[in-house]
């Protein structure tokens, strides 16, 4: 018969070990943290020369989808709130990329427009996803997977919390 300390050490009476649920390395979450913190630091210099930010870059990535987008327009497609996005479309405007302005037929709606700047950046940016590409050292295949996996992911957190 089984000792009780054996029981709490291994989890078990068969003496299996029980794995440990607080294993940094098992976290999927501290996988993902760790990860955007390595994507962040190989993105630095590529936006370091376009003069932007990563929240700037999603940003000009979105108005260069569809220019002339609400302030909530941006903020769905890039799942940053108002009071953090208008901090950072003011200095944007400040440098020279966009153009606020309200909306005529709603003034409580602002609309961003890129300037020619913002517009000509646009060539300079283009070679940003290629050169993250040959970083990241996957086929197309799976990083395409790995984008689809992560998106499901993130939308099923995100619909516990609305």
């Amino acid at each position: 018969m089984s000792d009780s300390n054996d029981v709490r050490e291994t989890g078990t009476e068969t003496g299996d070990a029980v794995p440990d649920p607080l294993k940094l390395s098992d976290f999927l979450c501290f996988a993902v943290y760790s990860a955007n913190h390595a994507f962040n630091r190989v993105y630095k210099p590529m936006l370091d020369r376009l003069g932007l930010t990563y929240p700037q870059y999603v940003v000009m990535v979105a108005l260069w989808e569809g220019d002339g987008l609400t302030v909530g327009q941006i903020g769905e497609r890039v799942l940053l709130e108002t009071n953090t996005l208008t901090p950072l479309l003011k200095r944007m405007e400040a440098a020279g990329l966009v153009r606020r302005a309200r909306c005529s037929h709603d003034e409580r709606q602002v609309r961003v427009v890129l300037t020619d700047k913002g517009r000509a950046l646009r060539g300079e940016a283009a070679r940003v996803p290629r050169e993250m590409g040959l970083c990241l050292e996957r086929d197309s295949a799976t990083l395409e997977r790995l984008t689809n996996e992560l998106t499901c992911l993130r939308n099923g957190l995100l619909s516990r919390v609305k």
